[in-house]
């Protein structure tokens, strides 16, 4: 379903989609030209990410995970800033000092990327401490995938939250199913044997909701019912989307075994590809979005194909900049380092 949004907001939600969605895809393309290290895509998670950070406020900040790259773009970081920082550029948002694994930006509300598993948890936590501390009415968004759970800091982390009431929201995004095979009714995460992740937290007595991430409508209503509770003072709430791995991100490396998308596949059913039928026709969260909006009328067909060619060029655009940024000089290597 759709958020409960004017049909304006909702096409802004779809624009931003479609530009995740793009930026991965030159991303992917420009690595195997050039080395910028291990990284990671937001490919089939945008209609998590989208509609959960759309609610947030200047001043709530955002702690994320390695799979970074959506939720910068979400609140709105430059394309073309975040490839130069991922090519190592001086034009990076750091300079080229983080790279792909510890994007940040400040002025959209992302302190830091904490690429450990599990890293975040303890950031995030301390975050709303320090906004409860200080009487500000603000939140923290904590977002991380499901093997976070298996890390020591997240019980320290929640066991705090719940026992000060912190203004916290942990959004667990478990892309787990059909990783390593797992179907409806098994085992929901790819390195956790719990039956349901929301398991994990009951004991913690923190109010917990699970949805569908390609739900954007549900991840709306979950979000702004867990900004109410951290807003008021209820505390903090758990969340876990589950959606299914996009193939491309199952090898070691991401890869564009999808191809490109073919936004058309939302209403052109011919157009979908045999090989990845079922993700295209039924699990693309991006492609779901799309047929729901058209089917409210929000939007032509011919509408959308411009908004992504417009979105298209823009991402090239982006690349170019990169590419022809200048890297830092070497005697800049140690400024802004603290020991």
């Amino acid at each position: 379903m759709l958020p409960k949004l004017s049909g304006e907001q909702v096409l802004e939600q779809l624009r931003l989609a479609i530009v995740i969605r793009r930026f991965e895809e030159e991303l992917i393309k420009l690595a195997g030209s050039r080395d910028i290290g291990h990284f990671h895509v937001y490919i089939g998670q945008e209609m998590t990410g989208v509609p959960a950070l759309y609610l947030l406020e200047r001043g709530d900040l955002s702690f994320t995970t390695h799979r970074n790259h959506g939720h910068l773009l979400a609140r709105g970081v430059p394309a073309s800033q975040m490839y130069a920082e991922i090519l190592g550029k001086e034009t990076g948002m750091m300079g080229g000092r983080g790279g792909t694994l510890h994007l940040c930006s400040m002025e959209h509300g992302f302190p830091t990327t904490s690429s450990a598993v599990g890293g975040a948890t303890p950031l995030a936590t301390g975050a709303a401490f320090g906004f409860q501390r200080l009487g500000q009415d603000r939140v923290s968004v904590c977002l991380f995938g499901d093997g976070a759970l298996e890390e020591g800091s997240w019980h320290e982390s929640i066991n705090i939250a719940a026992m000060e009431k912190l203004p916290v929201i942990y959004l667990c995004e478990n892309n787990s199913l059909e990783a390593l095979g797992q179907k409806a009714g098994e085992y929901p995460s790819s390195t956790l044997a719990a039956v349901d992740l929301i398991d994990l937290v009951t004991p913690f007595g923190v109010p917990t909701i699970q949805i569908d991430g390609c739900d954007a409508g549900a991840v709306h209503a979950a979000m702004g019912e867990a900004l109410h509770r951290a807003r008021s003072g209820g505390g903090a709430t758990f969340i876990e989307a589950r959606t299914v791995r996009w193939p491309g991100n199952r090898p070691i490396w991401p890869e564009l075994s999808t191809g490109e998308t073919n936004f058309a596949m939302a209403w052109d059913s011919s157009l979908v590809p045999t090989e990845y039928r079922e993700w295209h026709a039924e699990q693309d969260a991006v492609l779901r979005f799309i047929r729901e909006i058209l089917a409210e009328g929000l939007i032509e067909p011919e509408a959308i194909l411009a908004m992504d060619a417009e979105v298209s060029a823009e991402m090239k655009e982006a690349v170019e900049f990169a590419l022809a940024s200048n890297y830092p000089p070497a005697a800049a290597a140690m400024e802004k380092v603290l020991a």
